[in-house]
């Protein structure tokens, strides 16, 4: 598998605005035919960001550092 950070990719608009999203990132971000994604617009490029239910991030903060010392006026 490629490092999808490091590719950039060209892709057609069809007559009806659709885009095919290339397999290779398809298979780095496992996405699924039918999920969803959210759209964004920042900086005259387009954002898409697949949509995960809260259950999908189960687990991804372990292994996190959490000793380290907090200022006085935080919890």
């Amino acid at each position: 598998m490629i490092d999808i950070e490091d590719v950039m990719q060209k892709v057609k608009v069809s007559p009806k605005f659709q885009v095919v999203i290339p397999k290779d990132v398809n298979d780095a971000l496992d996405l699924r035919p039918g999920q969803k994604m959210k759209i964004m617009v920042c900086d005259r490029r387009i954002e898409l960001i697949p949509d995960r239910k809260p259950s999908d991030l189960r687990g991804f903060l372990r292994g996190v550092d959490i000793d380290f010392v907090r200022e006085d006026d935080r919890l």
